[in-house]
């Protein structure tokens, strides 16, 4: 149970006995349980991850997301007609920045 997430009160209720019975006689379990859940979980993922069909798919990106980090980008583009003045100014400021970084100069 506490492998589950199942608080410790509620597992002694469960039992029959007192919480501090429970963790003096059960301290190891209660300290492991998540633990060896987690692996379990783990395993049954891994083994997914690296099989065959749709399942595999789901759970390679979960993995490949949760453990190796990768993530999802994306590109969002604008475009704005220049009739309105806020887009000519942007524009005005966009050029007078290419100009300035431009190597060869303004006049190229």
């Amino acid at each position: 149970m506490a492998g589950y997430g199942v608080p410790e009160t509620d597992i002694a209720t469960v039992i029959g006995i007192d919480p501090k019975t429970l963790r003096r006689h059960y301290r190891q379990e209660l300290d492991t349980g998540h633990i060896k859940a987690n692996s379990k979980v783990a395993e049954n993922l891994f083994r997914k991850a690296t099989g065959d069909g749709r399942e595999s798919v789901v759970a390679a990106i979960f993995w490949l997301k949760t453990r190796a980090r990768w993530k999802e980008t994306m590109v969002n583009e604008v475009r704005v007609a220049s009739a309105d003045p806020l887009s000519q100014l942007l524009e005005q400021v966009a050029e007078t920045g290419r100009r300035i970084h431009d190597p060869r100069g303004a006049d190229a």
